[in-house]
């Protein structure tokens, strides 16, 4: 007998090892994931669940109110699930990815509506986020209060992962005046901890068709994970999105609605936040399987659309939100700018590094702070630990007229691969004026300056310091053109010295 109760404490310990030990991925049914013509959820039996027709949230009604109500634990036990199980195994129209997760070795939950509470670091709450490695919030259609959105980006800032999922403008599904796009930038915008901490913004617009444009990586986690390539995405009604560097230097789109490459027209991106991660696609179609609530009509986008290239996308996106950081080699601690009396700028960045994976830093300049170019090179000390960065620039703010100087870090590293510091600036003093437009340039650059009746020299120059174009003149009437249309994309500088030893400066870029 004492054998036997052994044992069953045995089994009993190692369950629940087991169950602590292995990824855990809780799955959001707070925010109106059922209303409308949704099902967001992996398991329901029950669809009585109701919407106020006043303030658009979630009870439980006496009939059968045709919504889906999940609980907390899916049923049958996930434990049971074979290989050869399918989406039907529970009752939801992301079943497809939760049985898929759950053959991976992941466990999963839902946060339950009504009774289920977005906290994090909340001893009481038996679902707090600190409990779980991912949290999944798909189209939500109820807006975060501050505390909660707080839980989620302190979540993600120590060591979670984020699966954000969008849908298109007014996809206000129980009608309270709040669409997902909407209620995802409230959240980037006004936790606070910090502002746009992930670099990420959905746009309010509605986008509909199956997409190539593929981010050219053959390393990229996402589009050539454990599941297999990525190839093409099909968007039913979704959005898109706008990426922001200079918020989150790590933030990267990987399929877009146009274009293979950029910060717009974006459609699927990720980004890592202080410890964690974030993935982030613009449309709900992809996610669902096509079963699950019976009142509500569902269609198969894991499985069917874009012959089977969401399930492969969505479950290395997963993969990756589950895979903890290794070692970081590098990591900026701090980056700073100042103009020193000569009007040079003194950049200093200090890092903690260890290994041998990064190859050498380069210092990055840009006139609008989005368009960045080399300055120069600086080669790495062979110390680990934290370690000081110092450059000064001499040649590029000598040849910037009035306004704001833009500086970054860029640190190469050996696999190819770069990661951003974060942006700064400086403000040099005023020069003579002199206009430049359209800025960018495409084919021709206009010049306005202040008429003058000398010889005067006007040459472009690239960020290297070399002249690409060069014109004598003897007077101005105030204005004058210039060809840049052979010249190569990128910032350069113009410069025009007269006799007289005056000079006017400007910067702009050609595109």
């Amino acid at each position: 007998m004492n054998k036997v109760f052994t044992f069953i404490v045995f089994i009993i310990l190692f369950s629940t090892f087991r169950i602590n030990a292995q990824v855990k991925i809780l799955f959001d049914a707070t925010k109106a994931e059922t209303a409308g013509n949704a099902d967001w959820v992996i398991d329901a039996k029950n669809y009585n669940l109701a919407y106020s027709s006043s303030t658009g949230l979630p009870y439980v009604s006496t009939g059968n109110t045709r919504q889906s109500n999940p609980v907390a634990i899916p049923s049958p036990s996930q434990s049971l699930i074979t290989a050869s199980d399918t989406e039907t195994y529970w009752t939801g129209a992301l079943s497809a990815w939760a049985v898929d997760c759950v053959k991976k070795g992941y466990y999963v939950e839902t946060l339950p509506p009504v009774t289920g509470k977005i906290t994090y670091g909340k001893s009481s709450n038996t679902q707090d986020l600190s409990k779980y490695n991912i949290f999944v919030v798909d189209e939500p259609n109820i807006k975060f209060d501050t505390a909660e959105a707080n839980a989620i980006v302190n979540f993600v800032k120590n060591g979670g992962g984020l699966y954000i999922i969008s849908d298109h403008a007014n996809s206000d599904r129980n009608n309270d005046g709040w669409d997902s796009p909407m209620i995802w930038n409230d959240l980037f915008n006004n936790n606070t901890v910090q502002k746009n901490p992930f670099g990420i913004a959905i746009d309010s617009n509605s986008v509909s068709g199956t997409f190539s444009n593929i981010l050219n990586s053959a390393t990229d986690s996402l589009l050539h994970g454990p599941k297999g390539n990525v190839s093409k995405v099909m968007w039913s009604a979704g959005a898109t999105m706008t990426l922001t560097p200079s918020a989150n230097p790590t933030v990267k789109g990987v399929v877009f609605k146009t274009g293979t490459s950029g910060n717009t027209n974006v459609l699927c991106a990720y980004a890592r936040y202080g410890k964690g991660k974030v993935v982030a696609m613009s449309d709900s179609s992809p996610f669902d399987d096509g079963t699950g609530n019976p009142n509500t009509t569902l269609y198969n986008g894991y499985f069917t659309d874009a012959a089977g290239n969401h399930q492969r996308l969505i479950m290395n996106a997963t993969i990756w939100l589950a895979t903890k950081q290794q070692g970081v080699p590098l990591e900026f601690i701090n980056f700073t700018a100042s103009l020193n009396k000569q009007n040079n700028t003194l950049l200093n960045w200090t890092v903690n590094q260890s290994g041998d994976d990064i190859d050498n830093f380069e210092v990055q300049f840009s006139g609008n702070g989005e368009t960045f170019s080399s300055c120069s090179k600086v080669n790495l000390y062979n110390n680990e630990g934290t370690v000081n960065y110092y450059y000064t620039d001499n040649k590029i703010i000598n040849y910037l007229n009035a306004g704001v100087v833009y500086y970054r870090i860029a640190s190469y590293f050996k696999d190819g691969s770069v990661k951003y510091s974060k942006v700064v600036s400086v403000h040099p003093p005023k020069r003579s004026e002199m206009t430049v437009y359209p800025n960018p340039a495409k084919n021709k650059l206009m010049i306005h300056i202040d008429s003058f009746t000398q010889s005067a020299s006007l040459i472009v120059l690239n960020t290297e310091g070399k002249v690409v174009y060069q014109q004598n003149m003897n007077e101005c009437s105030g204005s004058l053109i210039i060809p840049v249309m052979n010249l190569s994309n990128g910032n350069y500088f113009i410069k025009l010295q007269k006799a007289d030893g005056s000079n006017y400066t400007a910067a702009f870029i050609k595109n």
